[in-house]
């Protein structure tokens, strides 16, 4: 508080703190500061004579500042700087900084001109540094963790004073900057190349460099050839704007061993606002420096770790849902670029460990580059044995790992200028090639390749995960293999049960058989077409319970006993009935749906009649030579094997309904797959199914029909089996 207190100073001393009274007495102005509240909780006789007893305890630093007439050698307020006590407030101690006294600022516009040309030219030196740690003569032991957050702050004044008292705190103040273990310089800007015209002994202790070496040299004799130009560049632009700059840098001592050291330059002008000196403080912060870049290095070394394991379980994930080989292969490259490659190529051998190669997917940063590698491998020629990288890894050798390849591709293949031309073009610059394994056989290899400018150079770790990665692929490609057989073998199965569709005379018959992707190419849907004794035409349509080949058997079995039946000359509701009892009594089936139809020859006439029996399956549609729809839902009864009574001697049979026929009619059948779909409503595609058949042309070819309702109304995504057969009655 200003003008009016008198101040708690010599005689009042801080709660906690009882400093000797020596204080008081000294020849220097002392203050001690509360860090936390950035308050000065004590001050001596001579701090008290600064403020001219203007201020009452405690009082903001900044305050006493402004009370003491304290400014910068600029004649700037304190408050208005970061001043020293600002600095000692902040924790950060003050080795020796000048300042200067201005009665002008002290008393304000009632300052006398006699008063304030006395104060002119008067300069104090501050230092001030944290109470932690400071010897027990000062604070006692049992205080100490009670003074932490104190710091002490000495005023020496420089000038001003007579000759001799300036000359003996001049002493002072250069005894206590020499003894002091901080390292200080002093440079002269006034002449040419800013030569050091003061160290001290801590300077040559950290250096190595004694006095007499660096007194009139640059300092840029600490510079070495790792030194970042980048921060010292910034320091000569902050000297050349005459600020204080504060740098780490990597310099070198005498012996020109290397060490980290924290850099501090601040200007001093004198009292013209001239500028006299730069003053150095150097400190080695090796050891901090060490431990950050350590822990840089393991976050950068987890990071890795981490963007590995994303890659592999991506591959992973990427191959595992492939169900061919090239699919598995085509995965694989695309997971890898541009992650770990900017070109992956697989190249697998029909037969492991020999014969040549076949690129069977490829992968490129740029889309151009694909066909170029393509054509890299026709101009090579791979062979398990060759003599090339890939040659020898296809025959059971070690990975090869190639750090940084030739730049030109003449000195890559001085033997083969076509492959040369490619190689340039293709800029390759690092390649890696590992074997893809699976059960203790190579099954090919796996290149990978960066590219000039921006790609890197290989290690070993990276070596380690394509083998990694190759190995799983191996796994992949073998599985995907033994599938291809088995899918093989299903294939011929489900192709042997199916019928070739016979030619009637008389009627003209389309059938299709697709498969849901969702499953092995193999399932219970079947179709049937009877050219029968007497004239008669059988048609079935049905499906089995599953999509596996054990639904597959089943229907093979279900189709062979509706055709010995069907041959014998039953009805429609008879030949379904011995059916459901064989299915039962013999057990060939879970339970199936079908539809068998009958047409036969009518006496007198060129129409046929039409006898059909239902048990569970989608009802047929019957298009007219009139373009009438009638949709056959008549007489339906329940699934085959579904209720054990139905369709025995004792329990109620399956009827049938009749219907006439004339020429050009077209009867379709059909399976579930066309309207069962997940996640829509079957009414809604079965009417789609029925606008599409209604709306062909009367006396629509059977192969059109079927084409277009597959075109219509097949889903994006077929998930079941479907077979469709569609009758013209000519």
């Amino acid at each position: 508080m200003e003008d009016g207190g008198d101040l708690a100073g010599a005689g009042t001393m801080h709660p906690v703190l009882d400093l000797p009274q020596v204080l008081d007495r000294a020849p220097a102005a002392i203050l001690v500061i509360d860090r936390e509240r950035r308050q000065v909780v004590y001050a001596n006789a001579g701090a008290v004579e600064l403020t001219g007893n203007r201020v009452r305890l405690p009082v903001d630093i900044d305050r006493w500042g402004d009370a003491a007439g304290l400014t910068d050698l600029g004649g700037k307020r304190m408050s208005d700087t970061r001043s020293p006590l600002s600095l000692v407030a902040s924790g950060i101690p003050v080795a020796g900084e000048p300042v200067a006294v201005h009665d002008a600022v002290r008393r304000g516009s009632s300052a006398t001109c006699a008063q304030r040309e006395a104060s002119e030219g008067r300069l104090l030196w501050v230092t001030g540094f944290s109470l932690t740690g400071v010897p027990d003569a000062v604070v006692p032991s049992d205080l100490a963790t009670e003074v932490d957050g104190l710091a002490l702050v000495v005023f020496l004044e420089v000038s001003g004073a007579e000759h001799a008292d300036r000359r003996r705190l001049e002493a002072l103040r250069d005894r206590a900057v020499v003894a002091t273990d901080m390292s200080f310089s002093i440079t002269d800007p006034r002449q040419d190349g800013d030569p050091l015209i003061w160290v001290n002994p801590s300077f040559s202790r950290l250096t190595g460099y004694t006095y007499e070496e660096v007194v009139g040299r640059n300092c840029r004799l600490l510079q070495g050839p790792n030194t970042d130009a980048a921060a010292v560049q910034r320091i000569r632009e902050a000297l050349r704007r005459r600020e204080p700059v504060t740098e780490v840098l990597l310099n070198y001592r005498r012996d020109r061993t290397a060490f980290w050291n924290q850099v501090s330059i601040s200007p001093v002008f004198d009292g013209d606002g001239e500028l006299v000196n730069f003053v150095g403080v150097q400190n080695d912060v090796t050891e901090r420096v060490m431990v950050e870049q350590e822990r840089r290095t393991a976050l950068a070394e987890a990071e890795h770790a981490r963007s590995e394991l994303r890659l592999l379980a991506e591959a992973t994930t990427q191959m595992t849902g492939a169900l061919s080989v090239t699919d598995a292969c085509e995965r694989l490259v695309r997971s890898l670029v541009p992650g770990l490659a900017d070109l992956c190529a697989v190249d697998l051998l029909e037969r492991p460990g020999s014969g040549p190669p076949q690129r069977v997917a490829v992968a490129a940063r740029e889309p151009a580059d694909e066909e170029r590698l393509r054509e890299l491998g026709r101009l090579r020629n791979y062979h398990a044995g060759s003599g090339s990288d890939t040659g020898s890894v296809l025959a059971g050798e070690r990975p090869v790992l190639v750090s940084e390849l030739p730049e030109r591709g003449i000195d890559r293949y001085p033997d083969d200028p076509a492959a040369a031309a490619v190689y340039d073009v293709l800029r390759l610059r690092s390649v890696m090639v590992v074997p893809v394994r699976a059960r203790g056989r190579v099954l090919g290899a796996l290149t990978l390749v960066t590219q000039h400018p921006y790609g890197r150079r290989y290690g070993a770790r990276d070596l380690h995960l394509a083998t990694d990665i190759a190995g799983r692929a191996g796994l992949t490609v073998d599985n995907a293999r033994l599938y291809e057989v088995e899918h093989a073998a299903a294939v011929t199965l489900q192709r042997s049960l199916l019928p070739a569709v016979p030619e009637v005379e008389g009627v003209r018959v389309a059938a299709r058989y697709l498969v849901g992707v969702d499953g092995n190419q193999v399932g219970g849907d079947w179709y049937d077409v009877l050219n029968l004794p007497g004239g008669a035409l059988g048609l079935a349509v049905g499906d089995v319970v599953g999509h596996d080949l054990r639904a597959a058997a089943a229907m093979g079995q279900l189709r062979g006993v509706v055709r010995s039946y069907a041959w014998d000359g039953g009805s429609p509701g008879s030949v379904l009935d011995r059916c459901d009892q064989l299915v039962q009594g013999l057990e060939m089936a879970a339970m199936a749906t079908a539809v068998y139809a009958r047409f036969e020859p009518v006496d007198g006439g060129s129409d046929r009649l039409l006898r059909y029996a239902n048990a569970g399956h989608p009802a047929p549609l019957l298009l007219g030579p009139d373009g009438k729809l009638v949709r056959l839902d008549e007489h339906s009864s329940p699934m085959i094997g579904a209720v054990r009574s139905f369709g025995r001697p004792e329990g109620p049979g399956r009827t049938e309904a009749t219907l006439r026929c004339p020429p050009g009619s077209i009867l379709l059948l059909y399976t579930d797959g066309l309207t069962d779909v997940a996640g829509e409503d079957a009414d809604e595609r079965t009417e789609l199914l029925e606008r599409t058949v209604a709306a062909m042309p009367p006396g629509s070819d059977p192969e059109a029909v079927v084409e277009q309702v597959l075109e219509v109304c097949i889903p994006p995504r077929l998930r079941d089996d479907v077979a469709l057969l569609a009758v013209r009655l000519d």
